[in-house]
């Protein structure tokens, strides 16, 4: 009987630290509501859900999230996603990941400069404003570089098949998308080459 019990004193134990561990290890992301509308609520439950899901420590460069109902996504100063993709668990894992990379992108500003630079050489003429483009002409070059990250993090934490049905969806930065899918080979030399990647 005191052998039993014992067992399963250390089984308890060990569950208990693993639990722990994996707590530990998970990135504690503050997920906050601008207004507390039904939708950010909603937008707030797929999110956490779905963080809770993935292992997104090599992802996380920000732990403070804002959902505003109204926004436009936008990394800085505060992550901030609005509530499109409150019942698509899949599209609102994307969103989230690219405005955490453009954090990750801000730590490297002076690769990411330089990346531009070899980019522009390559795409002489941009376009500017959606959906094609983003806001300025550095910014669309400066996507070419978060998109691309936000596909293979895609693929890695979606699979291929699913990543592919994110990407295709997207009503924006419709020229950065489908210039990275068709020079895919040539974005990833300029991001390896600048150590652009996520580690």
């Amino acid at each position: 009987m005191g052998g039993t019990g014992s067992g399963l004193g250390a089984t308890v134990v060990g569950v208990v630290g693993f639990i722990a561990t994996i707590a530990a290890q998970a990135p504690a992301i503050k997920v906050e509501l601008a207004h507390g509308s039904e939708r950010e609520h909603r937008t707030r439950d797929t999110l956490e859900r779905t963080l809770a899901i993935y292992d997104l420590k090599k992802y996380t460069f920000t732990k403070r999230v804002v959902i505003e109902e109204r926004a436009i996504n936008h990394a800085f100063p505060v992550l901030t996603l609005n509530v499109r993709f409150a019942s698509s668990a899949d599209e609102l894992l994307s969103s989230y990941l690219h405005e955490q990379l453009h954090w990750h992108l801000r730590d490297l500003d002076s690769r990411q400069r330089s990346a531009v630079a070899e980019l522009r050489r390559w795409y002489p003429k941009v376009p500017v404003g959606l959906p094609e483009g983003a806001e300025n002409e550095y910014s669309t070059y400066g996507h070419l570089v978060d998109c691309y990250l936000e596909i293979q993090a895609d693929r890695e934490l979606l699979g291929p098949t699913r990543a592919s049905a994110v990407i295709a969806n997207k009503t924006y930065y419709t020229w950065i998308y489908g210039t990275i899918l068709r020079d895919e080979d040539r974005i990833a030399n300029i991001v390896n080459r600048f150590q652009l990647r996520v580690k």
